[in-house]
């Protein structure tokens, strides 16, 4: 019997440590979405890259895919993206499909190597965040009266019940993941002890 317990305890183990690597893993962002890294047309031109970097939240081993064809990704200091400059690249990459991993915090400059498309837009500022300390929750502020605010029923969001459920864009990223999956282990790793106890 305690063998099997034994077994059982190790065979768990494996198996949670197992989930942990894989759930914690970084992050891949997707640079554009379905459009892609492709020079951008109509009125969003200037600032479609920049305000999708400015929907996600990155964080130091997350990573970004550039999928593109006949271009390059051109990774550059900032003088360079302001003056779409291709000629000093920091790294260029023109595979097609591009992962680029983020090795520091910090601002990471992107520019198309295609003549004409970083002045079209086609460039891109990431800012990489610093994971953040775990905090322990604070306290509300109690409601101001004066500031107005009726009757308490307002919708927040309009109604937006997924929103306040799951957070803005870009909210699903690897420190979300590692504080999900720090809570669930705790619980799995608790009632397994509790199983174990009491077989």
């Amino acid at each position: 019997m305690t063998s099997s317990s034994s077994f059982l305890f190790f065979l768990f183990f494996i198996i949670s440590i197992s989930m942990v690597l894989l759930l914690v893993s970084s992050h891949r962002f997707d640079v554009g979405g379905d459009r892609g890294w492709s020079k951008p047309t109509g009125n969003d031109s200037e600032t479609y890259f920049n305000h999708w970097a400015s929907m996600n939240r990155f964080h130091v081993g997350d990573t970004v895919y550039f999928k593109y064809q006949n271009d390059s990704v051109l990774v550059v200091k900032e003088p360079d993206y302001e003056n779409c400059a291709t000629s000093n690249p920091i790294s260029k990459f023109e595979d097609g499909n591009t992962v680029f991993e983020f090795d520091r915090f910090g601002f990471f400059y992107f520019i198309s190597g295609q003549p004409g498309h970083c002045k079209s837009g086609q460039k891109l500022i990431v800012r990489v965040m610093v994971h953040p300390e775990v905090e322990s929750p604070q306290n509300a502020p109690p409601p101001d009266d004066k500031a107005g605010g009726g009757s308490g029923s307002g919708g927040g969001h309009g109604g937006s019940w997924s929103s306040d459920v799951f957070g803005p864009p870009g909210f699903f990223n690897s420190t979300t993941k590692l504080s999900v999956v720090s809570h669930f282990m705790t619980v799995f790793v608790a009632l397994f002890i509790i199983l174990y106890l009491f077989m």
